[in-house]
């Protein structure tokens, strides 16, 4: 079996798990991972934090946004570029006036109203989408690179900046050996409704 087959059954498991939630327990236990996320000292210190606009059945960011937001973070958001396949980052000040429906129907900014941010260098936190997390830091998106791509763009243009790497996830999102690839990126910290898992650097993934 091929990694790639591998990933795809437990992206299929997985999604299937997470739809089996209802809303209203979706939405009880996004707050609690937000008010975790929101508690770590990663967070507090940093000025700059790059966020995105969950969708679906994903643990539900809006919340979290609108706390950095409330706590007068530099707030930036993604773009997804269709010319380049990349993700464009730009600055966020209202959820509201600020986004619009974009690729897969996510809540992207609005170019004319916000102003897109050509260096990363400031950005201290990050908070990663996915479908599935291991306890060592893996990764599994949803297929497209598109955040794999970002990071290492962000390392070559960094040069030692590290911006703290973390994800949200529901508890059922755990999975044990997620199967990794040389670009696959591993997060610091797994926040889940139950717990921030401090992961174990891989030191030859990136970090």
């Amino acid at each position: 079996m091929t990694i790639q087959v591998m990933k795809q059954a437990i992206r299929q498991r997985i999604i299937a798990d997470r739809e089996q939630l209802t809303a209203a327990e979706r939405a009880c236990l996004s707050q609690a991972i937000s008010e975790r996320i929101a508690n770590l000292n990663a967070y507090r210190t940093a000025n700059t934090v790059l966020a995105y606009m969950s969708f679906g059945a994903e643990f539900s960011t809006e919340e979290w946004v609108q706390q950095a937001l409330r706590d007068d973070k530099c707030v930036l958001l993604p773009k997804v570029n269709r010319a380049t396949n990349e993700l464009d980052i730009y600055r966020v000040s209202d959820l509201q006036h600020d986004l619009a429906p974009g690729l897969w129907n996510i809540r992207e900014p609005l170019v004319e109203r916000c102003a897109k941010i050509n260096t990363l260098k400031e950005v201290g936190f990050i908070l990663l989408p996915g479908i599935a997390f291991g306890r060592d830091g893996a990764r599994l998106g949803y297929g497209g690179g598109f955040y794999d791509k970002l990071l290492a763009r962000m390392k070559d243009a960094n040069q030692g900046c590290h911006p703290a790497l973390v994800a949200g996830a529901f508890a059922i999102q755990l999975v044990e050996g997620i199967p990794q690839e040389a670009t696959d990126h591993k997060v610091e910290w797994v926040v889940t409704e139950n717990e921030a898992i401090k992961c174990v650097s891989d030191k030859h993934v990136d970090r």
